[in-house]
């Protein structure tokens, strides 16, 4: 079974939900909302959850980040991290089912496949081997970065100077090369001027064009032949740039490869394939969309979301339901985890009219998912449409009555309705000893003790003026 791999994105630290939730104190609310407040609340009172996965944390945020698999027994074979706050799986609904989907080890990289080719899976290649023992040249050894960028029997791939190329060997002088778009099969190894070993896979699949890779590594393919083994110098700005990729690449590091095309072919129609490779394939593009996402670049990780759904299907062709009960549930699963985090990339992006029907798309597969329910309530308030904001906000409490922002975003739609004229404040109140029901509760502010009256210090001041008056007339006449 061929498999498309994906470079592992570093960790990230958990984003705030909300310049909201910093405050102990939040925006004025009226009846209407303390009531549904003091409804919905459970025994766990009033909490903020910490922020992170879209999916499984409990408390919708709006800085969020992208989703990925991870099961407990996984992430401690691991050699290195998966990415810690992308939307990561509890061990219980990860690994409730084995037939699912799991990560397997390829050094430096992560794969997707289904556990029933387990005897398949290609074991982590050691990071001291190389995969072209014969063509330790001295260039891919010792030679500076510079001097190559500078060496004439190089080619030039763009017309910056900046991805270049030297061929080691051509099996054919006139062979056919790839195109964007077909689907291709590399042998690869990358390292750091220090001959640091940061990537490498003996067999490599992606697609041309479909962002599964770096942009050093597609421009490249599409000028070599089939059987051609080439070094490939890449600046950073075709590789990782500014970033780098924890924990292994710096931020500005250019990159050497080695490379070897073994083949190419036309993509295959991803709905004439199998549900479950269907599957295995979105899930890959949804790591790579994950890997954008915590780069902060939303384009590229908003279409690889949408490239994921295309995929995540379990119609062929022809429209037939082609999939079991079981691959059904677990594709709506994966399509939910996409769809969700699509939403979250088309709102940092202000597509929030794309954003609204995103979320719907998820409503419409999983009607109680809080994370939809928060965000079409927050986007429809924001739009002037209270009346149906109101009642998703009011779902969204009762499903998760303990989670602050959906308080938070109730107390602005109420403000909203009301003109925004002022009501008193409201805070949640510690945790003390108030029975199985700690609800959060109105506290009215406290009234500030009035002042001094004008009058009295104008009376104050004519007295002290008569005074000085008399005594100077007196003091005269004496």
């Amino acid at each position: 079974m061929q498999m498309v791999s994906i470079a592992l994105c570093g960790a990230m630290e958990a984003e705030p939900c909300s310049e909201d939730h910093e405050n102990s104190e939040v925006e004025p609310t009226e009846p209407e909302v303390r009531d549904a407040t003091s409804e919905f609340a459970d025994k766990g009172g009033l909490t903020e959850l910490p922020c992170g996965p879209a999916e499984d944390c409990q408390e919708p945020c709006e800085k969020e980040q992208a989703e990925t698999e991870s099961c407990a027994e996984e992430s401690k074979t691991t050699e290195i991290k998966s990415p810690s706050n992308p939307e990561q799986e509890t061990a219980e609904t990860g690994c409730k089912e084995r037939r699912k989907l799991k990560k397997t080890n390829s050094w430096k990289m992560v794969r997707f496949q289904d556990p029933s080719t387990d005897d398949e899976v290609l074991e982590r290649d050691s990071s001291s081997e190389s995969l072209f023992p014969e063509f330790a040249t001295e260039e891919w050894t010792s030679s500076t970065f510079e001097e190559l960028f500078g060496k004439e029997d190089w080619q030039d791939i763009t017309d910056d100077r900046l991805l270049r190329k030297k061929v080691l060997e051509c099996e054919a002088c006139c062979a056919l090369q790839p195109t964007w778009g077909q689907e291709v099969t590399v042998k690869m190894q990358c390292v750091l001027e220090d001959r640091t070993v940061v990537e490498k896979d003996s067999k490599l699949v992606f697609v041309i064009g479909e962002g599964d890779v770096n942009q050093a590594l597609e421009e490249c393919v599409i000028s070599m032949q089939k059987g051609e083994i080439t070094l490939l110098l890449a600046d950073s700005q075709y590789a990782y740039g500014l970033l780098g990729r924890e924990p292994d690449i710096p931020a500005w590091a250019p990159l050497l490869y080695q490379l070897q095309l073994l083949d190419f072919r036309d993509k295959p129609d991803p709905l004439t394939l199998p549900v479950a490779d269907r599957i295995r394939i979105g899930n890959q593009k949804r790591e790579r969309g994950n890997f954008h996402f915590q780069r902060e670049e939303y384009s590229m990780a908003a279409r690889a979301y949408c490239m994921a759904l295309d995929v995540l299907t379990t119609h062929s062709r022809d429209g037939n339901d082609d999939g079991t009960e079981a691959e059904e549930e677990e594709m709506c699963e994966y399509r939910v985890k996409c769809l969700n985090n699509l939403a979250a990339s088309q709102l940092k992006l202000e597509q929030f009219e794309e954003a609204l029907q995103t979320s719907r798309d998820v409503l419409a597969l999983e009607p109680n998912n809080v994370k939809a329910l928060f965000r079409v309530g927050k986007l429809l308030s924001d739009m002037a449409e209270y009346k149906e904001a109101m009642e998703v906000l009011k779902k969204a409490l009762k499903l998760e009555p303990a989670t602050k922002a959906i308080h938070v975003e109730l107390s602005k739609l109420v403000k909203r309705q009301s003109g925004g004229k002022e009501t008193q404040e409201w805070r949640p109140k510690p945790a003390e000893v108030l029975g199985d029901n700690i609800a959060p509760f109105l506290i009215p502010s406290k009234k500030k003790p009035p002042g001094m009256s004008w009058k009295l210090i104008l009376g104050a001041l004519v007295v002290a003026l008569g005074s000085l008056v008399t005594s100077v007339i007196l003091t005269a006449r004496n």
